[in-house]
């Protein structure tokens, strides 16, 4: 039997969820088109996430039934220093000069507080590199909480679109006892914004008539060979190497 809480849970994160969708779906309506081009012009979108959050950046990189010009700024600390200053631009450039951003490029950027200094100087050093910036946060958090970044603007600031998990401060919806909370929401919504996200740039492609580059199941016949001449033409561009 369900207990009680996790019943309450369940029914708060369909009503979060519900939410996120209805508040972003203008925002959606307008990324779509963005990225679409740029897939249409050979580019790749970038993701990166710090922390928790860079299980979100990882949800739609390299995956069945995903874009493949998708790739991942990974930060081999998982977090650890995530709010060293300075960090966070030394990681990304040294991926710009593998991987690179090129002007017009779509990078997101999620951090759930949008206040920690990675995700920050990631997002600044690619809109200095003229890249199209999507910053995807607990608006309700990114807003209140001050940043540790010394130029003192939060993700959601910096950020050319944002999208907002609908999130409270803390990440923890349901109350255990008077001091100690529980049930997170950011990853589950975070990555249901990406996927919507996806399939709505696909939707945009197939619509003006573009090839969609996209990878299957590597279990099914004949799938690693199909991946490997979809990835063929972001070759040295995709952090994640395919199969």
């Amino acid at each position: 039997m369900i207990s009680p809480l996790t019943d309450a849970y369940y029914a708060r994160t369909l009503e979060m969820l519900a939410l996120a969708r209805d508040k972003n779906a203008a925002a959606l309506a307008t990324l779509a088109p963005i990225l679409g081009a740029s897939i249409a012009r050979g580019e790749v979108i970038h993701t990166f996430g710090s922390g928790h959050s860079e299980i979100i950046a990882r949800e739609i990189v390299g995956r069945a039934g995903g874009l493949v010009c998708i790739t991942s700024i990974n930060d081999p600390t998982a977090g650890f220093i995530e709010n060293l200053v300075g960090y966070g631009t030394k990681l990304v450039e040294r991926y710009d000069r593998q991987y690179e951003l090129r002007r017009g490029e779509v990078v997101i950027v999620i951090s759930n507080s949008g206040k920690n200094s990675s995700p920050i100087e990631v997002a600044l050093h690619a809109k200095k590199k003229g890249c199209v910036v999507i910053g995807l946060c607990s608006l309700a958090m990114s807003s209140t909480a001050a940043t540790v970044h010394p130029e003192g603007k939060n993700l959601h600031a910096i950020a050319d679109y944002t999208l907002d998990n609908g999130g409270v401060p803390g990440d923890a919806i349901m109350q255990v006892t008077t001091s100690v909370a529980t049930g997170p929401t950011s990853t589950f919504i975070g990555g249901s914004l990406l996927n919507w996200l996806m399939i709505a740039t696909m939707e945009w492609l197939q619509h003006h008539g573009y090839d969609l580059p996209v990878l299957r199941s590597q279990n099914l016949p004949g799938a690693i060979e199909a991946n490997r001449a979809a990835g063929a033409p972001y070759k040295h561009r995709l952090s994640k190497q395919l199969a």
